[in-house]
């Protein structure tokens, strides 16, 4: 019988990375609290900043693709924290907050509206994908981060809404993940879409069951509550 996923770890007393220390804390809407020691700035997104020392620069981290970002409406700057001090990130909701390290070359896939931070030195891009569920039920698709860390290691944290399992997958091992299921996956795990018609037994009518199949090798992360995206609706 196949290895089911397994829970990865809701709290870490002591990470170590380029240039930060960081530790993540916390049960129903966890925190992470990282110090920089200034050779190594951290991004991202304004609003999930919690609290940080007063003393710390901030600044502006520019992101590759700005034209297409603009014409999607995704946002060409990050903020940055670029001296050394101590800063906490958290999102607004009860979830998991992940630390993924990413040897130099190696990138990694990460679902919309995970991201909560990353040291400088990963590369940040995105891709729009338009699915079947998504024109079925009149949105417009959804869009995918893509990171991948710069000539050395390289650290992004993410949230996951409930509690996040990995699977890891041997070559042309499948797993079928509910349509907002995943978190993140490998660059060499590979992704369709797997819609099932069901007949439901009422007036004759029928519904549509949607599926992500995830084939390997490779990681994905599976969440165990789902959220409605914006741009899914």
């Amino acid at each position: 019988m196949p290895t089911p996923p397994a829970l990865l770890p809701t709290r870490i007393d002591e990470g170590h990375g380029p240039g930060v220390m960081y530790r993540i804390q916390g049960d129903l809407v966890p925190v992470l609290h990282v110090r920089i020691d200034g050779s190594m700035p951290i991004y991202f997104e304004h609003h999930v900043i919690l609290w940080k020392d007063p003393a710390m620069q901030v600044g502006m981290h520019k992101l590759k693709g700005a034209f297409k970002r603009v014409i999607a409406g995704m946002p060409v700057f990050m903020t940055e924290l670029q001296s050394p001090a101590e800063a906490a990130f958290s999102r607004d909701d009860p979830g998991h907050v992940l630390s993924l390290h990413l040897p130099a070359g190696q990138h990694i896939l990460v679902r919309e509206h995970q991201f909560l931070a990353a040291t400088g030195n990963v590369d940040f891009t995105f891709n729009r994908v338009k699915g079947i569920s998504n024109m079925l039920f009149g949105g417009t698709g959804f869009f995918i981060d893509r990171f991948e860390a710069q000539g050395s290691e390289g650290i992004v944290w993410m949230h996951g809404y409930g509690n996040v399992f990995e699977k890891t997958l041997d070559p042309g091992e499948a797993i079928d993940v509910e349509a907002g299921g995943w978190v993140y996956r490998d660059g060499s795990v590979a992704m369709q879409q797997i819609v099932y018609g069901l007949k439901t037994g009422l007036l004759g009518g029928s519904g549509q069951l949607v599926f992500n199949r995830f084939t390997g090798p490779g990681r994905v992360a599976i969440q165990s509550a789902y959220v409605h995206l914006p741009s899914e609706n």
